[in-house]
């Protein structure tokens, strides 16, 4: 690496790229604006070329950059298990081992997977985060996460990454016990936009699902719908309401088996996708990462024998 490249330019750029920022990026760090546009400058001089460029009233990555990304997020990965490691060694501290998981994996693969790990007794510290899949990919990609637990994501979001299968899942329609659709004698869809629905949000991996299977029956939009990926937010509403939950099956599965929640009785097949592991490439687990993604995959199976 050139030497003129110092820690400082490596952690300023990748901020900046999450983020799409200078000013949030400027924040996060507790610099000036004016520090973090200089240190950009600086790392643009010694590559020898834009890592950003305008777009509007922001900024965005260029081709350069994103090359630089995937390299920069490593190297900023890699000093940060140095840190862990040391830091570790002189407080006698766990491994850390930091887990991305999609909200439908949250309600129904890790509970399980984190019970089975913690038999095992590593001594590891865990940290969960949900949150939309696009965030967790970029935090993985930068070094945040070790892991991300989900669907699998489109093809140009997966570079640098590999993925695991580990089942298959659709979305399903779904509204509290004795909603009004349950029993209308016409089709589901024609009576859809009188009620509040509940979308998954423009950047969750299943919008684009959801999407076409609308227009696929003849809804091209709804006229009174909320974005949402909180599924906490999503329950309590549609259980105290006559709104309609478009959701990963599994995210709503105990309510359902409960009788809380119903699915709309739809033929959602098509929306059906990948879950599975998503790591690094460049990227190796731990001992109780490795273990950890064991007891996924055995909490997994168990998922899938029961559907």
């Amino acid at each position: 690496m050139d030497s003129r490249i110092k820690f400082r330019h490596l952690q300023t750029f990748v901020e900046v790229a999450r983020q799409k920022s200078v000013m949030k990026a400027a924040g996060l760090l507790h610099v000036s604006q004016p520090a973090v546009t200089k240190t950009i400058r600086e790392l643009e001089e010694v590559l020898g070329v834009a890592v950003f460029e305008r777009d509007g009233r922001g900024i965005k990555i260029t081709r350069y950059g994103e090359v630089f990304l995937k390299h920069a997020g490593a190297a900023l990965s890699a000093l940060r298990q140095g840190f862990d490691s040391i830091s570790q060694e002189r407080q006698g501290d766990g491994i850390p081992v930091r887990v991305g998981a999609l909200p439908t994996v949250s309600t129904r693969i890790m509970p399980r997977a984190i019970s089975l790990f913690l038999k095992e007794e590593t001594g590891a510290r865990i940290k969960i985060v949900t949150g939309e899949n696009a965030v967790l990919l970029e935090q993985l990609r930068v070094g945040d996460l070790d892991l991300v637990v989900g669907r699998l994501a489109a093809p140009d979001k997966m570079t640098g990454f590999s993925f695991e299968h580990l089942y298959s899942e659709q979305v399903v329609f779904c509204v509290r016990a004795g909603h009004p659709l349950l029993s209308t004698p016409r089709s589901v869809f024609s009576g859809l936009g009188a009620y509040p629905v509940l979308m998954p949000t423009r950047a969750s991996i299943i919008r684009p699902f959801v999407e076409r299977f609308l227009i696929a029956n003849g809804i091209a939009g709804l006229p009174n719908h909320i974005e949402t990926v909180s599924d906490s937010f999503g329950r309590a509403f549609v259980r105290s309401s006559d709104a309609v939950w478009i959701i990963s099956a599994g995210v709503v599965a105990d309510d359902i088996e409960d009788g809380t929640l119903v699915a709309l009785p739809i033929d959602t097949s098509e929306t059906r996708g990948p879950v599975g592991l998503t790591v690094r490439t460049d990227a190796s687990p731990s001992m109780p990462q490795s273990m950890l993604m064991q007891t996924i995959r055995e909490a997994a199976r168990e998922v899938s024998a029961r559907v």
